[in-house]
């Protein structure tokens, strides 16, 4: 008699379980009439998230632009640690390998330390000629090679099946993104996911819904290095997986209870 009243138990908690599912799925109805998706999620990310450092703050808005001193998202600024070949035309004996220091700069011969970091490839070309040509060359041709770059470096974390830190290329997309750290997982919410992006002081963050990008109802966002990517849970799909648990367990549990002699 144990068994079945195990039995009779574990049909009471999936009875439960169906009604909480329903009243989920109507819960979620509800508040996607009444309120903003992308403001309540965002609210969640953030309390899930460090504090922005130096003082700015996390706007939500419903797009991301492209990063400062992009050429409108056409070039990826300079990052610290970024490894940079610098060549002078006709002039080996100022050619340089170098890194960009933690405050942003690089030093280089004769001229001494150039602000790097937050420029783009060109700007930096330009700025190193310039201060070669103003007392030691005359129409010096410079050239940057980024050989080793950190800033091309995006994080995807949350309900992903491979969670990490991901190097991107110049036209990487969120599809890309995605598909980087093997897809959604079992409770991944393809709706809910988030990029956050450092705009100046401030941290902007939007909401993108993967499944309306694939279907071609949305396009798909650029992605930058830089850029942090979150995927929440469905709430439908944890409800779901609990179910299918309780499922398998009154299964066992009717088997026992037919065994001869239990």
């Amino acid at each position: 008699m144990g068994v079945f009243h195990f039995a009779k138990s574990c049909l009471g908690t999936i009875c439960v379980l169906l009604a909480s599912l329903s009243m989920s799925a109507c819960t979620s109805t509800s508040s996607t009439a009444s309120s903003s998706p992308t403001s309540v999620d965002a609210l969640q990310l953030t309390s899930s998230s460090a504090p922005l450092s130096g003082g700015g703050a996390l706007q939500v808005v419903k797009d991301l632009p492209a990063p400062q001193n992009s050429q409108n998202g056409n070039e990826q600024p300079l990052s610290p640690n970024d490894v940079l070949e610098v060549n002078v035309f006709q002039v080996d004996n100022l050619n340089r390998t170098v890194q960009v220091d933690a405050g942003g700069q690089i030093s280089l011969p004769l001229i001494g330390t150039v602000t790097a970091a937050g420029k783009t490839v060109r700007q930096l070309e330009q700025e190193i000629e310039t201060a070669y040509g103003a007392n030691y060359l005359q129409a010096p041709d410079v050239s940057v090679y980024v050989k080793e770059s950190i800033g091309q470096r995006i994080t995807v974390d949350g309900e992903v099946a491979r969670a990490g830190i991901f190097p991107v290329s110049s036209n990487s997309s969120l599809i890309d993104a995605i598909a980087l750290a093997g897809g959604f997982n079992a409770v991944g919410d393809a709706k809910k996911v988030f990029v956050y992006r450092n705009i100046g002081p401030n941290t902007l963050v939007a909401n993108y819904n993967v499944e309306e990008i694939r279907a071609g109802k949305s396009r798909n966002p650029r992605i930058y290095g830089g850029d942090k990517i979150v995927v929440f849970a469905s709430k439908s799909k944890i409800a779901m997986n609990n179910l299918k648990d309780a499922l398998g367990v009154a299964s066992s549990a009717a088997r026992l209870a037919v065994v001869p002699g239990l």
